[in-house]
């Protein structure tokens, strides 16, 4: 599961302090227990030299005098005392009052006791720890005290640690949680910079004024503040290259633009005088006649290439375009009608909605978006293809597909058909020359109508889609 870096920061910090608490409480437990074993210890010791002065003869049958030395003063009550002889148990019994005892039953542990205390469980007395003592006459006389207090001491302040590391990791959790966030705040308002920055239009290559990061998290004396005074330096010199680039391309655009409106002129002389020529009845030679076919082909082809070019530039500087509204039924059918005279060899196929596809825009230019299109189809497929061109309906949006069976665009051109100079070799024969910046200006046209253009190709099959937006309803 993927965290965050605050909640990382917190998890931690609790995990350590949990640790950290765990090992001094389970430290401060041992010590404890061996401070009070020991003390028990002592304690056990002192009484069995307590009864060894005061036991009685061993001789004499099972009677009170046997344990005799359980009434010694200074004995603690639950005081445990035995008499072994020679490995057998001779009586065991428990200080209950101040001169009483009472008789209990003994494992066999007990007679194993020796100088060393040791810990033997009385079963319902619970565990006991006992030492023996020998007597003058040969008897031991085991003595032992109750592991009860001891442990109770001990439980108690488990719970004690328990509850105080609970409390302290609760604490640390509120403490650290409004620290890191704190702390991370400023990381937050970075964070929050960079996705306004990756918002902008920067595909566009216009001049745009990028978001800083504010100056309260640009302070170089932290981590956080070097960070955000280096993203701002990045911020700035992205900035400027863009600015930079923005005025080189609308340079470029102009330029573009004032060359192709000083060739208009000069082509149109250069196709004058070519038909002039053609036409003056004088005779010419069969090479002669070939160069003026030639010399007007070439300069139509080059007068469409301005046309496009001038049309391109137009459209990069944004000047607006007719809108108006029409249907794009009719405007597809004059189009599929010019192309049929262009290619007779290609199949020619559409289907059109029973309603009229009403759109808002720039008849001529939607009717160069659609020539164009076929066009591409054209020029880019053998003859005998089947080109079928639909216009499609849906809410709010009107579409024209223009799909072939040729055989399709190659992956390594097909994301870069829209670029300007574009061309496709390879399985889409160049049966035709083309300029380059037809589907260039299907695009451009296109977003000028807030639409755009897609494709998708594959050998068989290849679609070019145009979605415009609909006539909206009154």
């Amino acid at each position: 599961m993927t965290m965050s870096l605050e909640t990382k920061l917190v998890v931690s910090s609790i995990a350590l302090l949990a640790v950290v608490s765990a090992v001094i409480a389970t430290a401060t437990t041992l010590f404890l227990q061996d401070f009070l074993t020991d003390r028990l210890d002592v304690q056990v010791y002192s009484a069995a030299h307590r009864s060894t002065r005061t036991a009685g003869p061993s001789n004499q049958p099972p009677s009170a005098g046997e344990v005799s030395f359980l009434l010694t003063p200074g004995q603690a009550m639950e005081t445990f005392g035995a008499r072994v002889r020679q490995g057998v148990i001779r009586r065991a019994a428990v200080l209950t009052d101040p001169g009483s005892v009472q008789d209990v039953p003994a494992p066999p542990a007990v007679a194993a006791v020796t100088g060393e205390p040791m810990t033997v469980n009385l079963g319902p007395l619970g565990d006991y720890r006992m030492v023996g003592a020998p007597t003058r006459d040969g008897d031991t006389l085991v003595v032992g005290l109750p592991l009860t207090g001891m442990r109770t001491t001990l439980t108690r302040l488990i719970v004690v640690e328990a509850a105080v590391t609970l409390a302290g990791v609760a604490l640390m959790a509120i403490a650290c949680t409004l620290l890191v966030r704190r702390a991370v705040r400023p990381l937050g308002r970075l964070a929050a910079t960079a996705a306004r920055v990756s918002e902008l239009p920067l595909a566009t290559g216009d001049a745009v004024r990028l978001a800083r990061v504010p100056d309260v998290d640009t302070d170089p004396r932290t981590e956080v503040g070097q960070v955000g005074g280096a993203f701002n330096r990045m911020l700035g010199h992205v900035e400027t290259a863009f600015a930079v680039r923005h005025e080189s391309e609308t340079r470029l655009r102009q330029f573009i633009a004032d060359a192709s409106h000083e060739l208009r002129t000069p082509l149109a002389s250069i196709v004058g005088y070519a038909q002039l020529t053609g036409r003056s009845g004088e005779p010419h030679g069969p090479q002669t006649a070939h160069a003026l076919g030639r010399i007007r082909s070439e300069a139509g082809r080059m007068t469409t290439l301005v046309e496009d070019l001038l049309l391109l530039a137009r459209l990069d500087a944004g000047r607006p375009l007719d809108r108006l509204e029409l249907d794009l039924s009719p405007l597809v059918v004059n189009a599929i009608s010019d192309a049929y005279a262009a290619a007779p060899g290609h199949r020619w196929l559409v289907s059109l909605p029973d309603q009229p596809a009403l759109v808002v825009g720039d008849a001529d230019r939607l009717h160069q978006v659609v020539t164009n299109l076929l066009a591409n189809a054209r020029t880019h497929t053998p003859p005998g293809t089947t080109v079928t061109t639909t216009v499609l309906l849906a809410p709010g949006q009107v579409s024209v597909r223009v799909a072939d069976n040729g055989p399709g665009i190659p992956p390594d051109v097909l994301p870069h058909v829209f670029g300007r100079f574009a061309r496709g070799d390879g399985s889409r024969s160049r049966l035709a020359g083309g300029s380059g910046l037809g589907l260039a200006i299907v695009s451009a046209v296109a977003a000028a109508h807030d639409g755009r253009v897609e494709v998708t190709s594959e050998p068989g099959n290849t679609v070019f889609t145009l979605h415009l937006p609909a006539l909206p309803a009154l």
